[in-house]
């Protein structure tokens, strides 16, 4: 036996710190690639093929059918990950080593621990789904892929935050990490695509972005090369005592943030976060409720003038007046609330009133903060950034409650809302700001306004058309998929993806705010007005990629915007700021409006025009902002201050996308839409004009009209007047709460900027393929359709729903019902009427005849003669039945529902050799009663006499059954 020598101190081995991220790249890369070789070549047609489709929709396999379908090639990548796991376990831990020598002192190692704990946690979820395929065990191999890329968002951005300032890799890992967020909203789309709407070959372009997804992650970790290249890991014996008194290296660190995190600054910044989302719900809520009273009145109704409430912001000029708002803004904000607490107000006017009143509250409010902090450099930032931030939740909120702010004043404890939640964390946000000291206060004043290379009034133009652009395009996150929507089935991305894209675009936007000279540069807005004149040109995913664009363009100007109005004399620029938003805004209305307000003919269909108006305003405030004013700013960059409001801001931007992510996951469609009874090859459908989701006491109506779609087992709906993505709808979207509750595809119908009213249909059948028509109208308001082909189980069957215009326009109706009729005439499919067309039923009636002898359909009862507005009609199918249901005070008008069987004995197309009266004579219109009617056919019992909810059978008091 050899002797024991002490060598104390005797290095053994050594190995260069790049080792570890070389040796994890180097096994994950070949894994995956490994993988992808052999699967092509031993199973390349079996990994192709999905339950939708096979070889040659589909070309290129997934990740996960590449490595968990098949042997060898899931075995060769489940050994080649295990041999990942040690270098992956050591870089955690090296990269917790280096993150703990970059703070200071007086810090705290918290952030350090917690990225450790959360990459661990990353790497076990990666054996997750690795080792138990979805073959295996669905639910947990998904439960683990979710909680891997759940822990990736703070493994990217703890990564940027605690790396050694080495610009190279720096630059590297923001590209990476761009990337592999950027792949995740478009391979989300594909899959919807491809699971919900079953569409060959798009899981082909699902995986493109998946395996995308591996390569940003791998290389993401591999950038650590270039960090450790001065880091080297040493075997030390320590001796035969196994003490060791000395340091091993003299590797130094640099970077890292000074600016320590304090608990009460979090809660004074979270809480001025929360009151900026107070300003933006009071600041939508206002036009939508201000919409309630023209909407009844069918014109102008003297309610407008509300809008200009927030020309109270002049009062700014008053100095008394501001500073005493100043300095007490927490309880001017606590009186802000009266907006909020009207929803208890049952008078929808002088709800209004206390809405304008809370508005106006804010904006004086926010203001006068704005204005006071001018000069102190952290401060001012620290303002806009909460503002904006409160943006950003607005839009996260309202992902949450399908469209809509749970503490709007139309909504109620029975409409879905939380008002009292809503108000008591007002109330606990403006006592926080009453109690505090002023974040910031003490910074020295380093921001004067440069009064040689500033206009005031530029400043204002530029706020006020900022404004508008916010409010219009950017209070909600589906607005920009509705503006680019299309038909089946290139509709652009649905809201569930668009939604989180949106999300995205915004947190980038205002990330990328801080490069001001580049924000406010010219180049940049010729690419912002781009990708907006792309996105209102064009439909579906291209017209996407243009708002996408324009998002981030518009989120980077908040800071800028904002800050330079705040350095004006405020009285008159927050005046003119508030004028210029004003006419915009109404400008915005008029498009689609014209035939209800003066001067409407010239801006009939002129939305173009109110975009070139904003991006022209938009430009001088943007001229304006570019100014030597910023030099200071860019000087005064690391005062703590500044710093840790960008630091706040981007930890809230992570928390915000974390929550919208979490959001769309739980509103993922569970399961494909299935017919009420499809044992009678049953089609129940109707038609029902909803005055835009408001109902006649002014309250949010989508889950009572949910409850009554739901009651009524309807497989089809057309719902008129529905397009509310615009500011006096309050850029909200019904069909996404209706269809996703009733488990339903739907069509939106033609987006905001076809300039009508609306139409949208819900179905239970699969939507093959739609077209959006805008009917003939050359002198009233654009008339509206959607042209749709079902699989009805397992034929095509065609719909139109169409909304067509007023009594007072013969000549627009009878264009409009000629061209409708047209459709229905050319198509062989049998067909499904859902209209509303402005005439009285019966032959005689010219417009009934344009509609039913030039559709070649049949009316769904010839002797009701008590119908004016919507009609029901059909061909090719077998009407067992047909109902009116009163609106039960939603709308003002009732739900017409047709019941009709597809059966194989029918004929489903017309003989177009066959006369007009032949064909007529197929339908005698013969009724049976409801006895004789097997019970899945029939009208549901509920509806009879008093019926439910205010819902019941009306006109006949019944159904009618046919044989």
């Amino acid at each position: 036996m050899a002797p024991v020598v002490d060598k104390k101190g005797l290095v053994i081995a050594r190995f260069p710190g790049t080792s570890v991220p070389l040796l994890h790249t180097i096994f994950g890369a070949s894994a995956f690639i490994l993988a992808f070789l052999i699967g092509c070549y031993a199973h390349y047609y079996k990994i192709v093929k999905n339950d939708v489709a096979g070889y040659p929709d589909e070309w290129f396999p997934s990740v996960s059918s590449t490595t968990g379908d098949w042997y060898p090639e899931r075995n060769i990548c489940q050994i080649f990950i295990a041999l990942t796991s040690g270098p992956r376990l050591m870089l955690c831990y090296l990269w917790y080593l280096l993150a703990v020598r970059n703070v200071p002192a007086n810090g705290s190692k918290g952030f350090a621990k917690f990225l450790f704990a959360n990459d661990f946690i990353r790497t076990v979820s990666c054996g997750g789904w690795v080792y138990i395929t979805s073959s295996d065990d669905h639910f947990i191999h998904d439960v683990a892929m979710i909680v891997y890329l759940v822990c990736t968002i703070p493994h990217v951005l703890g990564t940027i935050m605690t790396a050694p300032q080495n610009r190279k890799a720096q630059q590297y890992r923001k590209l990476f990490g761009s990337t592999f967020f950027g792949v995740m909203v478009p391979m989300v789309h594909f899959f919807i695509q491809h699971k919900v709407h079953r569409i060959p070959g798009a899981y082909t372009y699902y995986a493109f972005f998946e395996w995308s997804l591996i390569v940003s992650d791998l290389a993401f970790d591999a950038v650590a090369l270039l960090d450790f290249d001065t880091f080297e890991l040493r075997v030390v014996d320590v001796g035969l005592g196994g003490k060791h008194d000395g340091a091993f290296n003299d590797l130094k660190t640099y970077g890292g943030n000074e600016s320590s995190i304090k608990p009460f600054e979090i809660v004074s910044f979270v809480a001025d976060v929360y009151l900026g989302f107070v300003f933006w719900s009071l600041l939508t809520a206002l036009p939508l409720m201000i919409w309630y009273f023209p909407l009844w009145h069918m014109g102008l109704s003297g309610y407008e003038a509300f809008l200009f409430c927030n020309i109270s912001a002049v009062l700014l000029g008053i100095n008394f007046l501001r500073r005493s708002i100043e300095r007490a803004k927490g309880f001017v904000h606590l009186l802000s609330l009266v907006g909020v607490v009207s929803y208890q107000i049952a008078d929808p006017a002088q709800r209004l009133m206390a809405v304008a009143a809370g508005l106006s509250l804010s904006l004086l409010t926010w203001g006068a903060t704005l204005f006071g902090e001018r000069h102190q450099n952290g401060r001012a930032e620290r303002g806009v950034l909460t503002l904006a931030l409160g943006l950003v939740l607005h839009n996260v909120v309202k992902q949450a409650w399908w469209a809509n702010n749970p503490i709007w004043p139309i909504m109620n404890e029975k409409t879905g809302g939380q008002n009292m939640i809503g108000l008591g964390l007002g109330v606990l946000a403006s006592i926080q700001v009453m109690l505090r000291k002023d974040p910031g206060a003490d910074e020295p004043q380093v921001i004067q306004s440069n009064k040689s290379g500033e206009s005031w009034f530029l400043a204002s133009v530029g706020a006020g058309s900022y404004l508008f652009c916010l409010h219009s395009m950017f209070t909600d996150s589906t607005t920009i998929s509705r503006w680019s929507l299309g038909g089946y089935p290139n509709t652009g991305p649905q809201p569930i993806p668009g939604g989180l894209m949106v999300i995205a675009g915004m947190a980038a936007g205002l990330t990328l705010s801080s490069k001001r000279r580049w924000a406010t540069s010219l180049i940049w807005w010729l690419i912002g007005t781009a990708g907006l004149a792309v996105l209102h040109f064009f439909e579906g995913d291209i017209g996407f990629a243009g708002g996408m664009v324009f998002t981030v363009y518009a989120l980077s100007l908040f800071p800028s915007i904002f800050r330079s109005l705040g350095r004006q004399p405020p009285g008159r620029s927050y005046l003119v700021a508030m004028l210029v938003y004003n006419f915009l805004a109404l400008a915005h209305v008029w498009v689609v409006a014209y035939a209800f307000v003066p001067a409407g003919e010239y801006m009939r269909e002129h939305t173009d025009y109110v975009l070139i108006a904003m991006q022209a305003f938009l430009f001088l405030g943007i001229f304006n902002a570019n100014s030597a004013a910023w030099n200071a700013i860019t000087e005064a960059r690391s005062q703590a201050v500044f710093s840790v409001a960008r630091l706040y801001t981007k930890l809230s931007l992570v928390g915000l996308m974390l929550g919208s992510l979490g959001i769309c996951y739980q509103r993922l469609p569970k399961s494909a839409p299935q017919p009420y009874h499809p044992e009678h090859k049953l089609i129940t459908a109707g038609i029902w004009t909803i005055h835009f989701a408001i109902d006649n006491d002014m309250y949010n109506s989508e889950i009572r009209m949910r409850d009554a779609i739901r009651d009524l087992e309807l497989d089809v709906i057309g719902l008129l007047e529905s397009d509310l993505q615009r500011i006096i709808m309050g850029n909200r979207d019904l069909t996404q709460f209706l269809s996703e509750d009733l488990n339903m595809y739907a069509d939106y119908g033609p987006g905001p900027t076809k300039h009508t009213w609306g139409c949208t249909m819900l179905s239970k059948f699969p939507i093959k393929r739609s077209t959006h028509h805008l009917l003939p109208s050359p002198k009233g308001e654009l008339a509206c359709a959607i042209h749709a082909t079902l699989d009805v189980y397992g034929k095509e069957v065609d719909v139109i729903v169409s909304h067509n215009g007023q009594e007072e326009d013969l000549l627009d109706r009878q264009l409009q019902t000629t061209e409708l009729g047209r459709i229905m005439r050319e198509s062989d499919n049998p067909f499904l009427f859902l209209g509303y067309v402005v005439t009285r039923p019966g032959q005689g009636n010219e417009i009934y005849e344009l509609l039913m002898n030039g559709g070649h359909v049949h009316d769904v009862e010839v002797s009701d003669w008590d119908r004016w507005c919507q009609y029901l009609a059909f061909r090719g199918v077998k009407r067992t039945g047909y109902a009116r249901v009163s609106h039960g005070g939603i709308t003002d008008t009732e739900i017409q529902v047709g019941k009709y069987q597809l059966l194989e004995n029918h004929p489903t197309s017309w003989d177009r050799t066959q006369s007009l009266e032949a064909f007529r004579k197929q339908e005698t219109y013969a009724q049976i009663s409801e006895d004789k009617v097997p019970e899945g056919m029939r009208f549901p019992s509920m509806f009879h006499g008093e019926g439910v909810r205010r819902h019941r059978y009306h006109v006949f008091n019944r159904p009618y059954y046919y044989a």
